[in-house]
Formats: structure tokens, C-alpha cells, sequence
């Protein structure tokens, strides 16, 4: 590997150690939580996102998102059930006094501010409103709630909170249009969506290929490395060392990534803008070239080996070998596509391919050399996830690590740091994701358990392989239920995968008597040959 690539990859590598949030659904989210608006009698309704589907003179035109106030009438949930109602602006605009026409069923228009929401739906129920949609003075969606001291809560129509553009567009079709009118709907969120499943799949399907591969070429090193022993080489050249391109993990790095993710994810939230997300893509594609060309050269030299064997001097950039020079332009190609077009709805497929490869290639660069590194590191994650994704509230007033994934206040549908997969059957849209670091975090651990194996010719029963990979599947599927039982609100995946994934392998150790070795050593002890130095197989 030239010197360049490599230290792009390490660089990248600590990057996409910050993201390691699961499942969250970006589209048409709303900030503020539940318990800011603790329920009572006549104010107890569920926050509810509402589709507003808007038609001009009979012809269906723009649909809307709102939000569903705690008071009022529950809004049905299937749209064959919404009635088309006439919509009217309120006569004072403000709705804070009863209003000066009378109104026959309508849909009535007012503006946010100057009395409570509930004086408002009390004078559009008054003047004969069907629905009530206040529009917001921002462009966030907005949680309408009552007062602690309020009394006049038998309110009958529903209340509705539109964003200000929402608002802005539906001035147009009045001014515009002689008859507007609108459907006012809830639909429910499936229970589980089939995104979550190819989510889970996919994360799954990453550590085992990332896994194989990094166990086939310490395998190989191992064979290279006893068939030198055999011929009595007074210099053994060490496996670890710089020259094979790994670098292992040791506890003290292991204890720094913490502050130096956090440190770093603080920086993301307090930047957050255009163009610092612009500035992370550049750094992603950086990393998805790298990662992709390292996965395709390594997959092609099996049938173009002289290719790959072959290589040119490049000034700055040092011997390439023939085939990473073919390969190259058309991940270059690849990366810089998927930037321009990523706002389009296919974009996510490039943007998982690139970063699939990219973690596979992080996954056979960077190792764990025993399970010590392994504990400190997963065991330090751990923290980092619970505390910016819970804790960071108290001091925030928001969750760090939920605002930097979504990527709130830039403009952009969330940074490129993330695996996704659109929700195919929810009617609201969005998309499940999930962080890189909780996919390379466990990654690493699991790829550390397979090498051990193959090294200690163990099978798969007897392995630690198999089950610190159940153990992964069964705590991200925790996970997703978890993010179900909270409403979608996203989860730190870590909270549920170290103690399945770690937790699993610290035991199975214990019960084989291998937690020594593992703990220390990190691989199996090898047979040295007579006729060779006893220092020269321990290097």
C-alpha cells in the first residue's frame, strides 16, 4: 500500500469513528420532545404528524406535513376517511378574538402568536370551524401544547401547526384560486419497515466480509511467516510491522478515541452549516475512492494477478501497481457522480457502496490484537454513544449526536457518515440509518475473534467467530426494537451491541480457560521448529 493511501485511510478512519447512531427517521421529524408537554384532561393527545393534501378547484395540487396539537379532536388516521373541506383565512388574521364572519364548516387559516393556541380553537369552534391550521412564524414544525393554568379545554375540532412556508404557499392558492380546499389525515408508521431488515442485513453482511478478508490475509502471513521459520532465516521480518500495512490498536489509542470523537463531534454540532457538510463529503468521497479501490484491486487480482503484480513509479504517489492505475479513474468517477447527484432519490445506493467498502477497507487495515484492546475500546464507545446521545441533552438541550446525524441547521438531509436505505412502505418517507462506528466499533472485535480462530484451527462451533457475530446480529436487532418502542426517536446502537458482542466473547473465553491468551497474546501459541531459536518464533 503507497504511503499516501494509507495515510488518508488512517485519517478516515478516526473521522467515521464519531457517527454511531441507529434507525433514525429523517423525514418530517420534530424536535421537541414529549415529556416539555406533560398531559391532562382535555389536553392529551398524542403528537401526530398530519399530511395536509391541498386541491384547487377539484384538482389535487400540494400536500403539506403539520403536526397535531395535544388538544383537540384526533385526527383520522386513513385518508379514505378525511373529508374535502373548504379553506378560509380567519377574519382577525390572529384568530384571538371571535371572528367577525361566520363560518360553515370551513377550515379556518390563522396566524401563530398573540393568545394562547387554545383561545384560538375556542373562537374557530365558536364561528362554526371544522379544523384549525395555525400557521407557524418559523420553519420548523412546532409542538402546540397548554398552559398549566388553562381550564377552557373542551375543544372539538382538530388543531393543526404548519411550518411558514406551508403557510406562504397556501396565501397563493386563496389569492390565486376560487375554491381551495384540503384533506387533513394522520397515517400510522408500520411497526417494522423492510428498510430496517436490508439495514440489518447489510451491517451484517460487512463485518463477515470484511471479517474473511482479514482472516485470510493474517492466515496468510501466518504460512509466509512459518515457511520462514522452517528455512532457518536468521532475520525474520515481523508481521505487524509497517511494511504489511496494518496498524493494531492499543489501549491507550483505545482510550483516546473517546475525547477525541467527542471533541470532534462537538466541533460538527457547533459548525453544522452548508458548508462544512460540504466540506465532509469532500473528506467521504476522499475515503470512498480509497476504500472502493482497495476492495475492487483486491477482488480483480485473483483473475488480473500480473496486473496487480506489476507496478509503475507515479511522481508523489510512488509504485502503483498496473491494476489500482485501471481501477482508480472509475472509482473517482463513481465518488464524484454520487457528490453531484446525491440529493437525488437513488443517491443513497452510491453512498452506501462507497461507505461498505470504505469500512471493509478500515476493517483490514486497523486491527485489535488482543481482546484487552478490544474490552478498553468497545467498553469506551459504549460511553461516548449513551452520553451524546442521552446525557448531551442536559447540556445541549438536544441530542448532540441525533442533531449531527440528521443534519440539523446545514440544509442537508443528514452528513454522508451513515449507511441508509429509504423506508419503502412508510407513508411518510425518510430514511433507517445507521452510524459507521456501529458497524466498525464491533467490526473490530469481530474480525479479531476470526482471526484467533483460523490461526487456532478451531471450527465453527468451537470458535468465538460465529457467536460474537449472533451476539452482533441479536443487539442490533435490539436495537431496532428499542427504536420502535420509542417512536422512532433514534437510539445509541452501542448501548444495546457491546453488551451482546462483548459480553458473549468474555464469557466463552472463561469457559475454554482461553482468556489468557486472548486477553494478552491475542493469538494461538505455534509449534517452533527444532532446529530454530526459540526468540525467532515469538517475534
Amino acid at each position: 500500500m503507497d504511503s499516501l493511501r494509507f495515510l488518508r485511510i488512517l485519517l478516515l478512519s478516526a473521522s467515521i469513528l464519531l457517527v454511531s447512531l441507529l434507525s433514525t427517521v429523517t423525514a418530517g421529524d420534530i424536535v421537541h420532545q414529549d415529556d416539555l408537554a406533560p398531559k391532562k384532561p382535555g389536553c392529551e393527545n398524542d403528537f401526530v404528524l398530519v399530511k395536509v393534501q391541498t386541491w384547487i378547484d377539484g384538482t389535487e395540487d400540494a400536500e403539506f406535513v403539520g403536526v397535531g396539537a395535544r388538544f383537540g379532536r384526533r385526527i383520522v388516521s386513513k385518508e379514505k376517511n378525511a373529508n374535502q373541506t373548504h379553506v378560509v383565512f380567519a377574519n382577525p388574521r390572529d384568530c384571538c378574538s371571535p371572528l367577525k364572519t361566520k363560518l360553515i364548516g370551513d377550515v379556518v387559516i390563522v396566524d401563530r402568536g398573540n393568545c394562547r393556541f387554545t383561545a384560538k380553537a375556542n373562537n374557530a369552534e365558536a364561528a362554526g370551524a371544522s379544523a384549525l391550521l395555525i400557521i407557524n412564524n418559523q420553519k420548523e414544525l412546532y409542538k402546540m401544547v397548554c398552559e398549566p393554568d388553562e381550564t377552557d379545554l373542551d375543544i372539538q375540532i382538530p388543531a393543526v401547526m404548519l411550518p411558514q412556508d406551508a403557510g406562504a404557499t397556501l396565501e397563493k392558492m386563496l389569492i390565486n384560486s376560487s375554491k381551495v380546499s384540503v384533506q387533513l389525515y394522520s397515517p400510522r408508521r408500520p411497526a417494522v419497515d423492510v428498510a430496517e431488515v436490508f439495514l440489518w442485513l447489510m451491517a451484517i453482511g460487512t463485518i463477515l466480509c470484511a471479517s474473511y478478508w482479514s482472516a485470510w490475509s493474517a492466515r496468510e502471513a501466518a504460512i509466509e511467516h512459518d515457511k520462514l521459520l522452517k528455512d532457518a532465516i536468521d532475520e525474520i521480518p515481523s508481521t505487524n510491522d509497517g511494511g504489511s500495512g496494518v496498524v493494531e490498536i492499543n489501549t491507550l489509542s483505545a482510550i483516546c478515541f473517546v475525547f477525541l470523537a467527542s471533541g470532534f463531534l462537538v466541533v460538527l454540532y457547533k459548525l453544522m452549516s452548508y458548508w462544512f457538510v460540504e466540506l465532509l463529503v469532500v473528506v467521504f468521497c476522499i475515503g470512498g475512492v480509497e476504500g472502493l479501490q482497495t476492495c475492487l484491486v483486491a477482488l480483480l487480482s485473483r483473475w488480473f494477478q500480473r496486473a496487480g503484480d506489476s507496478y509503475i513509479k507515479v511522481p508523489f504517489l510512488g509504485p502503483i501497481s498496473y491494476l489500482t492505475l485501471a481501477v482508480s479513474p472509475f472509482c473517482i468517477v463513481f465518488a464524484v457522480l454520487w457528490a453531484v447527484y446525491r440529493e437525488r432519490s437513488l443517491a443513497w445506493i452510491g453512498q452506501d457502496v462507497l461507505g461498505i467498502a470504505l469500512i471493509i477497507t478500515v476493517l483490514q487495515i486497523v486491527h485489535v490484537p488482543n481482546l484487552k484492546v478490544g474490552t478498553v475500546l468497545l467498553s469506551c464507545a459504549f460511553l461516548y454513544d449513551i452520553f451524546w446521545v442521552f446525557v448531551s441533552k442536559k447540556l445541549f438541550h438536544e441530542s448532540v449526536m441525533i442533531v449531527v446525524a440528521r443534519g440539523d441547521k446545514s440544509g442537508e438531509d443528514g452528513i454522508p457518515m451513515l449507511l441508509k436505505i429509504p423506508r419503502m412502505f412508510d407513508p411518510w418517507g425518510g430514511y433507517s440509518i445507521i452510524g459507521f462506528g456501529d458497524i466498525l466499533l464491533p467490526g473490530l472485535l469481530i474480525a479479531f475473534a476470526l482471526r484467533y480462530d483460523w490461526l487456532a484451527n478451531k471450527t465453527l462451533r468451537t470458535g468465538y467467530f460465529i457467536w460474537a457475530m449472533v451476539a452482533y446480529g441479536l443487539g442490533l436487532l435490539i436495537t431496532y426494537v428499542a427504536l420502535n418502542l420509542m417512536d422512532g426517536h433514534g437510539q445509541p446502537a452501542l448501548l444495546y451491541i457491546v453488551p451482546f458482542t462483548l459480553g458473549t466473547m468474555l464469557t466463552l473465553a472463561r469457559k475454554r480457560d482461553d482468556l489468557w491468551i486472548l486477553w494478552t497474546k491475542g493469538e494461538p501459541e505455534r509449534a517452533c521448529p527444532h532446529h530454530v531459536r526459540l526468540e525467532q518464533c515469538s517475534e
